[in-house]
């Protein structure tokens, strides 16, 4: 077998390999990208509005203990109640901020994710539908290749036997021109 004919009995399962691999990874691809829209969409906004909502009363709660030590003693708050106000209030900024880009990320997920996935539909189709008749005409290729291989090469004829030299003059040497070849008469012979 050729080895050129070899190449092509190798692109075969090498084209089977790659669709087993790529058509899975597109899929989990996809599965991914639901899975993040879901995340978004439900696990993190719910969880930074709770986030917010605690530390919100956390806030309040710090700033009146501020406001009752103020008022209780007349006195000058204590420092550790005032670190906590300024705490509290850093992690309300914090939850404000994540829920903030939460809700960006849900509006602007399909727009972003949305030409990208085209993409990778239209390579889903491909090698669900064009590789798979690719494969089936690499198979026919190949089988049609080894029929041809395995076709044994015409025999050549027998030679004939060579022309005397001394022919008679106006005679053509046997294969020169005018020569029929065998059984065929010459040019200008009746």
């Amino acid at each position: 077998m050729s080895r050129r004919l070899m190449r092509w009995s190798c692109s075969g399962p090498k084209l089977i390999v790659y669709l087993s691999k790529a058509r899975p990874a597109l899929d989990e691809i996809s599965g991914e990208v639901t899975r993040t829209r879901v995340w978004l969409e439900n696990d993190q906004r719910t969880r930074w509005e709770n986030e917010l909502r605690r530390r919100t009363r956390a806030l309040e709660e710090a700033q009146a203990a501020l406001f009752s030590s103020r008022l209780s003693t007349f006195r000058d708050a204590t420092t550790a109640e005032q670190w906590a106000v300024h705490r509290a209030k850093r992690a309300f900024d914090e939850a404000e901020d994540k829920l903030r880009v939460i809700r960006k990320w849900n509006r602007d997920f399909d727009n972003r994710v949305g030409p990208l996935l085209k993409q990778m539909e239209k390579l889903h189709t491909v090698l669900a539908h064009d590789m798979v008749r690719a494969i089936a005409y690499l198979a026919q290729a190949i089988n049609t290749l080894h029929a041809y291989a395995g076709i044994a090469p015409p025999t050549a004829a027998p030679a004939s036997a060579p022309a005397p030299s001394g022919g008679s003059p106006g005679e053509a040497s046997a294969g020169g021109e005018g020569s029929g070849g065998p059984g065929v008469p010459r040019a200008g012979y009746g």
